[in-house]
């Protein structure tokens, strides 16, 4: 089994950024896809936010693409999600996820606004 932990999440103004992290409790990056999905409230779905393959591709859904950067430190056994020019509609849990492993973090709260 793997853990997985979130952080870096937090309270921003429209326009602003935020980097999030998950920490894996061990080295999986290289054979797991990863990746990074959002909940927002009032009982919304949870959606794909962006995937990073084991061999370095990247995929977006098409609401974050050029805003989002999704990206990993081996060394580190951490992913990250670099997101920039943040809307209100970002406002979101976000949650951490292991392919491979069938396996969620605990998630992290991003609040867009004013």
């Amino acid at each position: 089994q793997v853990q997985l932990v979130e952080s870096g999440g937090g309270l921003v103004q429209p326009g602003g950024s935020l980097r999030l992290s998950c920490a894996a409790s061990r080295t999986i990056f290289a054979i797991s896809t990863m990746g990074w999905y959002r909940q927002a409230p009032a009982g919304k779905e949870r959606e794909l936010v962006a995937t990073l393959t084991f061999d370095g591709n990247a995929n977006y859904a098409e609401s974050v693409k050029g805003r989002f950067t999704i990206s990993r430190d081996d060394a580190e056994n951490t992913l990250y999600l670099q997101m920039n020019s943040l809307k209100p509609e970002d406002t979101a849990i976000y949650y951490c996820y292991s392919n491979l492993h069938g396996a969620w973090g605990q998630g992290t709260q991003v609040t867009v606004s004013s």
